[in-house]
């Protein structure tokens, strides 16, 4: 059983890393072969460095790894090891793949066409970074500063991340002095947060879940162990078939979510399963409520 466990996990960490990969090369391909050569920039890092680049031809990729690296070694102790790691090998990879495609087009793939171009590139850049983010990717940039931010103040990470994206994007102006370029900046940047909220279901979405089924002591020893998840066994009663119910409620991540259906799967694969979206999930190994309380006299 421990055998069969084991070579499950590995599956599932290889099918993780798998997607993470492809999930990024798709992001730095809708850069490199459509808003690059025509000088579009985004938000976050990656707005800063294509920025620089228009300005002083700076290379984007280690420009890239170089301000994240700064933002890394800050945000070392807030946010933890074990976040950072994952985060230092998705920053790596998103900059060794803008070093070998950004070459390969110095013109746009489709030449003579800003507002199309302008689409695809935003479409696959935002489908690429939700399908990374989905299964526990990050690329970094500017996330790192909203969740430092984050862990001390409730702020919207949305708002935030609008207001320095929006500041970023506006500072193109100064180096292509073309409000054409801006615009279609804009536009890529709205196109890129509708979809990539899509994809991946919201930065802050997590999921409740109820499972039905005569093996959830099974279920919940597994995703307390291997997601370190916290699980509430109810007892219930099936109208139907008049017989006593167990039912198990968990509350996780959206990037877990996947894990769970599969040790579900795994377990008993005629379980009946509700999943319900919530937002702001706030007590241990969620986030934390911080609201301002009138001390007591």
């Amino acid at each position: 059983m421990k055998e069969k466990k084991r070579k499950f996990d590995i599956f599932n960490s290889i099918q993780s890393w798998f997607l993470i990969i492809l999930g990024l090369f798709i992001y730095t391909f809708g850069w490199s072969a459509f808003l690059i050569p025509i000088k579009l920039a985004g938000g976050g890092v990656l707005g800063i460095v294509t920025i620089l680049h228009y300005a002083l031809n700076t290379p984007i990729g280690w420009m890239n790894l170089a301000i994240n690296a700064i933002l890394i070694i800050i945000a070392l102790k807030i946010l933890g090891f074990k976040f950072i790691i994952k985060t230092i090998i998705c920053i790596f990879i998103v900059s060794v793949f803008f070093e070998i495609l950004i070459p390969l087009f110095p013109e746009p793939l489709l030449k003579d066409n800003i507002l199309t171009c302008t689409i695809i590139g935003s479409g696959l850049s935002a489908l690429g970074i939700g399908l990374a983010i989905a299964n526990g990717g990050n690329t970094g940039g500017t996330d790192i500063v909203v969740l430092m931010l984050g862990k001390y103040k409730n702020i919207s990470y949305g708002k935030t991340s609008l207001i320095i994206n929006v500041l970023i994007i506006a500072s193109l102006y100064f180096v292509t002095k073309n409000i054409e370029t801006l615009l279609y900046s804009y536009l890529n940047m709205i196109i890129s947060t509708l979809l990539c909220d899509y994809v991946i279901g919201g930065f802050n979405q997590s999921y409740q879940i109820m499972v039905f089924s005569n093996k959830n002591n099974l279920i919940a020893a597994r995703i307390s162990t291997e997601l370190t998840r916290g699980v509430t066994l109810l007892n219930g009663y099936g109208w139907y078939t008049k017989n006593d119910q167990e039912v198990l409620i968990t509350m996780v991540h959206r990037t877990e979510k996947h894990a769970v259906m599969r040790i579900i799967k795994h377990e008993d694969p005629n379980a009946f399963i509700s999943f319900s979206k919530v937002q702001g999930v706030y007590g241990k190994n969620f986030d934390e409520l911080k609201v301002k309380t009138k001390k007591k006299d």
